[in-house]
This record gives C-alpha cells, sequence and structure tokens, in this order.
C-alpha cells in the first residue's frame, strides 16, 4: 500500500516537474522571442525585411553585393555575428547612435534576417536625392527682428542650423559675419566620399542662403530667416546631386555625436527618397526621431509630386523622411511673385498627403500610415537665393540664372520647390529658439502650427496646418515659459493672458489656424497654448496624446487635457480657423488600411498616382532630375519675383 501511494507521488511529482518544465519552455521561448515579436493589436506579425528588398533579392537571387541597412533592437547575438562574420557578408558602416549597420550582403541571405530576433528591419541602401516674393518680409519676419532679449536683434545669433544636402560654396558673402570677413559656415563635413564640402550641383547653396544668407547683397532684398545663425555644412549629395541612406545616415550619426559642440538646434532636409516603408522601420525616420528626442528639430521637404503629367492633382505622394511624425515636413506656397498674402495658394507641385508608406504582415498584407502631412507650407515658388559658381543645375537649364550680380561671390539664382520652403520654416525655428531657448522641438511644431494661415480652398492633405506665420510664431514662441520642461499637465504655459490669434504682415491681416496636426486628425483648442500638454515634452509624438477605438477618435487625459478638441474629418479650409470650411473626408477612412477616397481620386493598395513613373527600388522622383527646374518655373512670368541689382555695396542692416 506505501509502495503504491509513494509510486502515486512519484508519478504525480513527475508529471508536475514535467508540467512546470514545459511551462517555464514555454515562458523562457516566450522571452527570447519576444524581443523580435512586432505584432499589431490583432497579432499580426510585422514582416521585417522590406518588400523592394524581398522582390529584389528573390528577382536577383544571385546578386553577391546587395547594399543594405540593418536595423537593431539589441546587441547582436552568436548566430547573427557568424553570419555577418561569413563570406560575401561586409560590414560598411556602424551608426553607434541610431543601432544600426550598413551592410554588403548576398542576395542569398536576405529572407535569413527575418529569423533573428535582434533583427529590427532591414532595407534597400536607397538613393537620395535634392526635393530642390522678398520672403523675409512676407513670412513676417522682418517684423520680429527687433524682438531679441534686452533689445538685441532676433537673427539667429548663437543658434546653429545643420544644412544636410549637396554641400555650400563657402566663398559666397550670403555666408560672412555682417562687416568681417569670418565665415558663418562653422563645420563642413562630406559625406558623399569625393572628398569636398564646396557645392558643384547648386542646390544646398541655395537653402543656406534661404535659411540664413545675411542680405547683404542687393541691399538685403535676398536676406535669409535667421541671417546670424552658424551653419553646419553637412554634404550629403554628390556633384549629380544624388546620395544614399548609409550617407545620410553617417551625417545625422555625426550630428548626434556633434550636436551640443554646434549648439545645433534645427536640421534641414531638403532631399529625400520614396516613402516605401513605414516610418517605424525606415531608417532615416528613426534616425530623426532620435535627434528629435535629444532635442533637434527637423525639418524636411515634403517633395514636388503634387500632379501627373496631365496637371492634375494627384494624392499621397510625401518623401522620406517627410512622412514621420516626429519631424516637421513642408509644403510649398506659391506666393505670386508679390508680398501681399491673401492671394497665396499651394504651388501646384507640392506633394500632398496622406503618407502611403506601410509595413507589411506575414500573410502579405500591406498596412498604411496614412498620416495627415505636411505639418506647415512656406513660399517655395521662384525664390531668389545664392548660388554656387559653375554648379550642375544652372549648366543644365541657364533659365536659372537671375542677373543680380556678375561677381560669383554675390551672384544668385532662381529656384522652386518644397526644398526652397522647408529652409524658411527652418530658420524659423531658429528664431523661435532665440527667443525660448527651452523651447522643445514638439512646442516649435505646435506653434508653428498654431499660428499658421489657413489659406481657403485648399484642404490639410495640401498646406497642413496653413502658410508659414513667423511674426505669430516667434511672438507665442517669446510669451511661453522658459520652465515648460518641468510642467506638468494642463499646468500655465503661457506668462500672461492668451494672444490675439491674428498677425497683420505687409498690412494683411488674417487669423491663426489655431490647431495643431496630431497623426491621422488635428485638434484644436486654446488649451494647446495656455496649458501645458504632455505631448510637448522630449520622447514622445504630438499624436501620442490621441487614443484609437474603432475608429473613433478619443483624447488622452494623461496626456492632453481637458479643452483640446479632435476632429473626426479633415476639412477643406475656408481660410480663418483649423477646421473651418465643409469636410473633405472622415478621419474615418484615413486610420482604415483599406482603400482611400478623397477629391474624386483613387488610391488604390499600393499604386500611387504620379507622371506613369513606378517608385521602386530607391530611385527618387525630384524636381531637379525627373522634372526641370523650368518646368516648376512654369506659368505666368508676372508671378517671377523681381530681380535686385546689386551694385556691390554690403547692405549690414542685418
Amino acid at each position: 500500500m506505501k509502495r503504491t501511494k509513494r509510486s502515486l507521488v512519484m508519478t504525480w511529482l513527475a508529471c508536475a516537474s514535467l508540467v512546470l518544465s514545459l511551462c517555464c519552455g514555454i515562458l523562457v521561448m516566450d522571452k527570447a522571442s519576444a524581443k523580435g515579436d512586432r505584432r499589431d493589436r490583432v497579432g499580426r506579425q510585422h514582416r521585417k525585411v522590406a518588400n523592394d528588398l524581398r522582390d529584389r533579392s528573390r528577382r536577383e537571387p544571385g546578386a553577391n553585393a546587395l547594399k543594405v541597412i540593418l536595423q537593431l533592437n539589441s546587441r547582436p547575438g552568436l548566430e547573427l555575428r557568424a553570419l555577418l562574420r561569413s563570406n560575401g557578408v561586409k560590414v560598411r558602416k556602424q551608426y553607434t547612435n541610431f543601432n544600426t549597420l550598413a551592410l554588403e550582403l548576398p542576395a542569398s541571405v536576405v529572407d535569413s534576417l527575418n529569423s533573428f530576433p535582434e533583427v529590427e528591419f532591414v532595407s534597400v541602401d536607397s538613393e537620395v536625392r535634392s526635393l530642390g516674393g522678398h520672403v523675409a518680409s512676407t513670412t513676417g519676419a522682418d517684423d520680429v527682428r527687433s524682438l531679441g532679449t534686452l533689445g538685441s536683434s532676433l537673427d539667429g545669433d548663437g543658434v546653429g542650423i545643420a544644412i544636410v544636402d549637396s554641400g555650400i560654396y563657402g566663398g559666397h558673402v550670403a555666408f560672412l559675419r555682417a562687416g568681417t570677413s569670418q565665415s558663418r559656415i562653422v563645420r563642413s563635413v562630406d559625406f558623399t566620399g569625393e572628398g569636398r564640402t564646396d557645392d558643384p550641383y547648386g542646390h544646398g547653396t541655395h537653402v543656406a542662403s534661404a535659411a540664413a544668407g545675411n542680405g547683404i547683397v542687393s541691399y538685403g532684398k535676398y536676406v535669409g530667416i535667421a541671417p546670424k545663425a552658424n551653419i553646419i555644412n553637412l554634404r550629403v549629395l554628390n556633384s549629380q546631386g544624388v546620395g544614399s541612406v548609409s550617407g545620410l545616415l553617417s551625417a545625422l550619426d555625426w550630428l548626434m555625436d556633434n550636436r551640443l559642440t554646434y549648439n545645433i538646434r534645427v536640421v534641414n532636409m531638403s532631399l529625400g527618397m520614396p516613402a516605401i516603408n513605414s516610418y517605424k522601420d525606415d531608417p532615416i525616420c528613426q534616425a530623426s526621431r532620435r535627434l528629435v528626442d535629444a532635442g533637434v528639430v527637423v525639418f524636411a521637404a515634403a517633395g514636388n509630386n503634387g500632379k501627373n503629367s496631365g496637371g492634375q492633382k494627384t494624392y499621397g505622394h510625401v518623401h522620406s523622411p517627410g512622412i514621420d511624425p516626429s519631424v516637421i515636413t513642408i509644403g510649398a506656397v506659391d506666393t505670386k511673385g508679390s508680398n501681399d498674402r491673401s492671394d497665396d495658394g499651394i504651388a501646384t507641385y507640392s506633394s500632398r498627403g496622406p503618407t502611403r508608406s506601410g509595413w507589411t504582415d506575414d500573410i502579405g498584407v500591406k498596412h498604411y500610415d496614412n498620416l495627415v502631412k505636411p505639418d506647415l507650407a512656406a513660399p517655395g515658388n521662384k525664390l531668389i537665393f545664392a548660388k554656387s559658381p559653375n554648379n550642375r543645375l544652372v549648366q543644365n537649364d541657364p533659365s536659372l540664372e537671375v542677373a543680380v550680380s556678375s561677381n560669383a561671390s554675390r551672384a544668385q539664382m532662381r529656384l522652386s520647390g518644397t526644398s526652397m520652403a522647408t529652409p524658411l520654416a527652418a530658420g524659423a525655428a531658429v528664431l523661435m529658439i532665440q527667443a525660448n531657448n527651452k523651447l522643445t522641438p514638439n512646442m516649435v511644431k505646435m506653434i508653428l502650427m498654431y499660428t499658421a494661415q489657413q489659406m481657403p480652398n485648399f484642404n490639410m492633405f495640401e498646406q497642413g496646418a496653413g502658410e508659414l506665420n513667423v511674426d505669430g510664431a516667434v511672438r507665442l514662441a517669446k510669451m511661453m515659459r522658459t520652465d515648460a520642461l518641468s510642467a506638468i499637465l494642463g499646468f500655465s504655459l503661457l506668462t500672461s493672458s492668451a494672444p490675439s490669434p491674428h498677425s497683420t504682415i505687409d498690412n494683411y491681416t488674417f487669423t491663426w489656424s489655431q490647431g495643431v496636426i496630431m497623426g491621422n486628425t488635428f485638434a484644436t483648442g486654446s488649451n494647446l497654448i495656455t496649458k501645458y500638454q504632455s505631448v510637448y515634452a522630449l520622447g514622445v509624438l504630438l499624436s501620442d496624446g490621441v487614443l484609437l477605438s474603432d475608429g473613433v477618435l478619443l483624447s488622452d487625459g494623461v496626456l492632453l487635457s481637458d479643452g483640446v478638441l479632435l476632429s473626426d474629418s479633415i476639412p477643406l479650409s475656408n481660410g480663418t480657423t483649423m477646421g473651418g470650411g465643409a469636410s473633405f473626408c472622415s478621419t474615418g477612412v484615413l486610420l482604415s488600411d483599406g482603400v482611400l477616397l478623397s477629391d474624386g481620386v483613387l488610391l488604390s493598395d499600393g499604386v500611387l498616382l504620379s507622371d506613369g513613373v513606378l517608385l521602386s527600388d530607391g530611385v527618387l522622383l525630384s524636381d531637379a532630375i525627373l522634372q526641370s527646374y523650368s518646368a516648376l518655373l512654369g506659368g505666368d512670368p508676372t508671378e517671377i519675383m523681381p530681380i535686385d541689382q546689386d551694385f556691390g555695396s554690403d547692405y549690414a542692416g542685418y
């Protein structure tokens, strides 16, 4: 009897031990795989290999030197390290700030990367290319020059802005400190491999002077927004205007390491690549997010694919990294060549949202980000700024030359595109930070959108929150508390009562948008500027305060205070406040993974309506390559900015 009982006990213990060991085994296995397990809310696995890379590896199985970007979520394990050391695999570059590697590997190993738990995402090392009135007056920058502390001029002095582009011609007088022979280009680094930091392509010089040109040519007619800012020249586009994801990552990695040394608070990227992968996977978006989380404001051009060859509007063409919610994405305004803002409208070529980047689950279904972009628009049509001598753009299109000066160090050229609009907004951020250096990137983004001018008859996929208003943005920035970083939700954000939501620029008075784009929707309410919101902190997104439930948009009371209203539709602007005007489409349609219907244009899953060109394999459609600048400059010749000739006398007004 005792023996039988003992046998039963032993059997029970053995079974219990077996069950426990099985459970422990499951738990251990789950824990081990959880690190690399990326599932959505209904349990669908996120595919780790980008679609275009996966397709290419299967189309060219014998390829031995595919260039890819490998993002990791932890240190490589033994098996992955063995793969990285195997024949045919070469580690080209390591980006320590982003836990990312640039690799060269055989096509045969691409699919196997999906099985490593420490692999976050792997994508093609794509090509990156440029996206190529007197704006200081028409944006309101001239109106705030006297608002510096203790009576000093508000001009960007002491703030660093990084121009990530095709280089800068350092011999141009636009980059001197006024009244001296000292350059404001405090550091230049080449990431193209050509061993030069000047600008044989011609794009970066124009962009840099739009953001921070000193205006000494033509008596200040071509002054940039922040004329005394320090400029950091990071060259990622080569002599042909072409770069790579790996080169751009190198520049952003350098920025992360050196941002404090040069007080780099703003980054301008008037460049991009097709938005194939979700912003959650795109390596440039991820690097941009890390910079924003570290306190750097990042700007990117929306792109110039807003119409097809028939001149019809197209939607869903915003380029990367402009698809990222932490980045401030800029569209282009056509000012009709005047300072009067009453007739301003979105340039026909300016790329429209929503973002059509996405991720693919384990059964091959693609899920789209569908974020509302751009965030803002700024003058970008036919702008005249500094010219790099003998540059490729002018050689290919002599009409870009303007007869301002025959002196190469004072010469100017005319360009159009979201590339030209973006540095105007970036320069505005420099002035805002000079006025209040405690502003976080999310606060800068909020203020720029809240003070923007809504242009009538354009929807948010075209103009975002509206047209850049430097006057309103700087004035509101100065009213913000300087201890906001330690504030709590709902705490008073202003040092005085809320300002009147209006600005007057060149005798034209308009109402601010009084709203903020938040991911798939937008929010309105005076509490956005009077009460501190938790989404203004570092390490979060403005859209983190929005909860989604069965197509209904709900405010998160932890991250957004009472008094902030979230919209259930994307409206057509009536020219007053954000949300004014008839409904353009519901946010419920945007939030779905399926088909987007808008403005009579059908955007079916995976298909972009463009100029008959398929975006694939990292080839970028840009204003300087696919389209000539002459096409962007087309239209009524009376809309061209007047040319103010330079007579060689330096203007010292800035």
